[in-house]
C-alpha cells in the first residue's frame, strides 16, 4: 500500500475512535508508529511528542504532520494531517448543521445559559487556583481588564505588554 494513503488511514482511524483529546490519542498512534509499521523507535517516538508538545496547536495534529513529514516528507505530513482532522471537522460539522435547526428552542438556549455560566465559573476557577495574589499580579489583572473590556485593546497587544511588565519587574528584582 502507498505510505500516504497508509498514513491518512491510520490517523483517520485515530481520529475517529479515539475520545478524549490529542493526549489520549498518544498510545495508539504509538503503537500504530512503533510497533506496528515500526517507522520510529520509541526513544524517537518520545522525542517527536516533546517536540509536538512544544509548538503551538493540537498534539495529535502537530504529531501527525510531524510523523508524516519524517515517513514521506509533505505529502506524507499532508495524508496524515488530513487523516486526523477529518473525523472531527465532519462531526464538527453535523453538529453544527444539526446545531442551527435546534438553537431557536427555548430548552435548548436554556441549557446553553446554563452551559455558559459552568464554563465562566470554570474559569474563573482555573484561574483562581493559578492565582498568587501579589500587588503586582493584581495590577496586571486590573489593567488587562480595563485594556480589553474598557478600551477595547486586541489581547494580543494586552499580552505583550504584560510580557513587557513582567521582564521589566524581573530586571528591577535582580538589581
Amino acid at each position: 500500500m502507498n505510505k500516504n494513503l497508509r498514513l491518512f488511514l491510520i490517523y483517520l482511524k485515530i481520529g475517529t475512535f479515539t475520545f478524549g483529546g490529542g493526549f489520549a490519542m498518544i498510545p495508539l498512534i504509538e503503537r500504530e508508529v512503533v510497533e506496528n509499521n515500526k517507522w520510529m523507535e520509541a526513544e524517537e517516538f518520545t522525542d517527536s511528542l516533546a517536540l509536538c508538545q512544544s509548538v503551538p496547536g493540537a498534539i495529535a495534529v502537530n504529531n501527525a504532520v510531524f510523523i508524516g513529514y519524517r515517513i514521506n516528507g509533505i505529502l506524507g505530513a499532508i495524508s496524515a494531517g488530513f487523516g486526523v482532522i477529518l473525523p472531527s471537522f465532519l462531526i464538527i460539522t453535523a453538529v453544527a448543521s444539526v446545531f442551527a435547526q435546534i438553537k431557536n428552542i427555548s430548552l435548548i438556549d436554556s441549557i446553553f445559559n446554563g452551559i455558559r455560566a459552568a464554563v465562566v465559573a470554570l474559569i474563573l476557577t482555573a484561574g483562581l487556583r493559578l492565582l498568587s495574589v501579589t500587588f503586582f499580579n493584581l495590577l496586571i489583572i486590573g489593567l488587562t481588564f480595563i485594556g480589553i473590556a474598557v478600551l477595547e485593546i486586541n489581547p494580543i497587544f494586552v499580552i505583550i505588554g504584560a510580557i513587557t511588565l513582567g521582564i521589566m519587574k524581573n530586571r528591577n528584582e535582580d538589581k
